[in-house]
């Protein structure tokens, strides 16, 4: 009980929002995606749930993802919990903390890292490292964070970071990118 995969995601919304700020009518997302204006009322109003293979359509039509019609979909309850996984302690993964459309997301990176990966959101972040030890690279200087210490990221800022003990596991919090939290900044 309060599970949120037992409340289904709202995607109506969230195409909704998209068509609108794209300024496309249904007939034109209709055209674009091959379903039919009934059929993408339904969905907008939540009176159908597009299967997966349509809400590809759709996504292409509204030039996104499916992922992002997703993430920007409104929950049906208001309680989300997302229970921890059992996995291999070496192996590897990232999984989201926080589903459906939120002003915060979060993720937790379980092992090794990809280190060559460069970073940089719009939006201020938070990293806190749970267990292990991680070298971030930020602004031409490198932090040591070990287990307990968190790095706070104001939006813009290029980074890379990478875990330098087995069984690193990180947390990442973020004010969600479909949130216009900060002004274009000057560089």
């Amino acid at each position: 009980m309060g599970d949120h995969k037992d409340q289904p995601l709202r995607v109506g919304a969230a195409v909704r929002r998209r068509r609108r700020s794209l300024q496309l009518t249904l007939a034109v997302v209709a055209e674009r995606s091959g379903l039919s204006v009934p059929f993408l009322s339904q969905i907008e109003n939540d009176r159908a749930r597009p299967s997966q293979t349509s809400l590809e359509k759709v996504a292409d039509a509204l030039r996104t993802t499916a992922v992002e019609l997703l993430a920007a979909a409104d929950p049906a309850c208001s309680v989300d919990v997302v229970r921890a996984e059992a996995v291999e302690p070496a192996a590897p993964r990232a999984r989201s903390l926080v589903r459906g459309h939120h002003q915060m997301h979060a993720s937790e990176f379980t092992g090794d890292h990809d280190a060559g990966r460069e970073f940089q959101y719009r939006n201020d972040q938070l990293m806190y490292v749970a267990d292990g030890a991680v070298e971030v690279e930020a602004e031409g200087r490198a932090y040591r964070l070990g287990r307990g210490d968190t790095l706070y990221l104001t939006g813009g800022v290029r980074h890379r970071w990478r875990a330098t003990v087995s069984d690193t596991r990180v947390v990442v919090v973020a004010v969600s990118e479909h949130i216009e939290a900060v002004g274009d900044r000057k560089r």
